[in-house]
């Protein structure tokens, strides 16, 4: 599989899906899988048991991971979905840049 080129605090949003032209944080990231979790993005119900610690149990909402190829970064420039690109900066480290305005991510 490719390398991943969103990471755990990015700003993204959905391209398709249900919850398609949503925005929002990053939460887990999921190389691997090749998946993401988006905060308030694809929202699933879940039966959650009581813990010992006195935690309630019952029904909770918590986000599923989406497939990555479903997201798009957020230019922070233009405020819009952008591909990324790899470059070497000026210090000879490689960063994450918008390919839409150039912006370093």
């Amino acid at each position: 599989m490719a390398k991943m080129k969103i990471k755990k605090g990015d700003q993204v949003e959905v391209l398709s899906g249900k919850d398609k032209g949503k925005r929002g944080e990053v939460i887990k990231a999921m190389p691997a899988e090749g998946k993401v979790v988006v905060r308030g993005v694809a929202m699933v119900k879940k039966a959650q048991r009581p813990t010992q610690q006195g935690q309630q149990g019952g029904i909770v909402e918590r986000e599923a991971a989406i497939d990555v190829s479903n997201v798009a970064i957020v230019d922070p420039q233009t405020d819009k979905p952008t591909r990324v690109g790899y470059r070497f900066n000026e210090d000879g480290k490689k960063v994450r840049f918008a390919k839409k305005s150039g912006a370093e991510l």
